[in-house]
């Protein structure tokens, strides 16, 4: 029995089976004035988070995203898991529901965020988004 290599052809790339990592990455807001334009505009509160929406006049199309807790959350490794489980989630709703132009503060909320499960703080993140683009 003799194996042969499988043709060009027949075999997909690995940029055809996954998305590049790089379409996954959020363009994340860094500056204290960014987080400040964004807590004077438009706020939905959730169960498991507040989300503050501020929409830019620039040109720029790109979507951005700032995550943040206060210590009411609790300690370094509280807040740091809620802000990584706004961050799974901002990365999963964002690119599809999330509006070109636009500055999202996602802020986590005691206790709730760390332990909600994640597919409702998923729902959570789309339910503030349909109602901060919805008209005033």
């Amino acid at each position: 029995m003799t194996l042969t290599p499988p043709k060009a052809s027949d075999v997909q790339s690995t940029e055809e089976i996954m998305p590049s990592a790089a379409s996954l990455r959020l363009n994340v807001l860094k500056n204290r004035s960014d987080f400040l334009r964004a807590a004077r505009a438009r706020r939905q509160g959730t169960a498991s988070m507040m989300v503050q929406m501020h929409a830019r006049r620039d040109d720029d199309p790109a979507t951005r995203v700032g995550f943040t807790c206060s210590k009411k959350v609790g300690n370094a490794v509280a807040r740091n898991r809620a802000k990584r489980r706004l961050r799974e989630a901002a990365r999963a709703v964002l690119p599809e529901h999330g509006n070109q132009g636009c500055d999202y503060v996602l802020i986590g909320r005691a206790e709730t965020t760390a332990s909600r499960p994640f597919d409702l703080l998923v729902g959570d993140l789309r339910y503030a988004l349909k109602k901060l683009h919805a008209p005033k």
